[in-house]
């Protein structure tokens, strides 16, 4: 049950695929780490605002702070799912090498944790376009009657 270096180079070239896919979630993952600090940021303002404003300027740093929550909670699903991805991923790569070095025939198994992995990935990235779309929402709701602008 040895491991030769003829029979490691074929699973090493099948787990740069995984790799790169562990490389561009985490790519993701920095953006949408960095969308959720702006969010939270965002939030303490408003809440600051909530506190020293008249009612009608408080009701609209309230409808503000309502979808900058939704926001948030859109975010930290999508960078939950961006890194289950990456685990799941990560976990293919071991997989895949234990298969190989145990002579296992088990392609079912990688195939259900790769799908796993793309499947968390799309959820993660349609949750990430939801609050993209309710960012476009905040933005109009703060310009108010100021701009006449579509979105």
């Amino acid at each position: 049950m040895e491991l030769t270096l003829k029979d490691l180079i074929p699973v090493l070239q099948v787990a740069i695929g995984p790799v790169i896919l562990i490389s561009g979630v985490g790519l993701l993952l920095l953006t949408m780490s960095n969308r959720f600090g702006r969010i939270i940021d965002r939030s303490r303002i408003l809440s600051l605002d909530l506190q020293n404003s008249d009612t009608n300027l408080r009701n609209r740093a309230l409808a503000q702070v309502q979808i900058l929550s939704k926001r948030a909670r859109l975010v930290r699903r999508a960078i939950t799912l961006a890194a289950i991805s990456v685990l799941l991923a990560a976990i293919l790569i071991i997989v895949l090498f234990i298969l190989e070095l145990l002579r296992i025939e088990a392609a079912w198994l990688l195939i259900v944790i790769f799908a796993g992995s793309m499947t968390a990935l799309i959820a993660s990235l349609i949750a990430f376009i939801q609050d993209i779309n309710l960012s476009l929402i905040a933005l109009k709701l703060e310009l108010g009657e100021k701009t006449e602008v579509e979105f």
